[in-house]
């Protein structure tokens, strides 16, 4: 549980070498996501979980794929405009949150306080695991003397293919 989401920021991270865009990209994706979390645990909007699961396992593909084209010199939109593309598959995300939230359980009188500790919750461990990536990526380049374009193509087809995986495992539950 979570390892996709993981995974999705793991992507992004890789995708995104300028730190400034990149926590544009983070605070757009914690944004997006924050509030399909908060409208889908309110019940104001309903999405089959199977539905949600296949495509937060194709938004992880996609940013994939990103990474390889980038590294051939092709750029799209993602390149261009990472937030939008972030903010996009945020919304997605935050669908994915509100089940794992349901499948919790709320309390009818402690929603807000759920909501706000579940979510905060996520974002100190995405905090924490994105600085933890930055660090460890600096340590490889710097110690073991490998630039961050040598490996995150190698990564890009690892992660593309354990979400490509995990889209036809979902997909295929229906």
């Amino acid at each position: 549980m979570g390892y996709d989401h993981l995974l999705f920021v793991l992507a992004l991270v890789l995708f995104i070498q300028n730190r400034k865009s990149l926590f544009y990209t983070i605070t757009a994706f914690t944004i997006a996501h924050s509030l399909t979390l908060i409208l889908a645990s309110l019940d104001l909007i309903f999405v089959s979980s199977i539905v949600v699961e296949s495509l937060i396992a194709l938004s992880i593909v996609f940013v994939a794929a990103e990474i390889v084209y980038d590294s051939r010199g092709k750029f799209y939109l993602a390149k261009k405009y990472p937030w939008l593309i972030a903010s996009f598959f945020g919304l997605i995300h935050g669908l994915g949150f509100a089940s794992v939230l349901k499948e919790i359980g709320l309390a009818p009188n402690d929603i807000v306080p759920s909501l706000l500790f579940f979510n905060l919750g996520v974002e100190i461990g995405q905090l924490l695991f994105i600085t933890i990536l930055l660090v460890l990526f600096f340590l490889i380049e710097r110690f073991l003397r490998l630039s961050l374009n040598r490996y995150r193509i190698f990564l890009a087809y690892i992660i593309g293919s354990v979400a490509f995986f995990w889209f036809l495992e979902r997909i295929l539950e229906v």
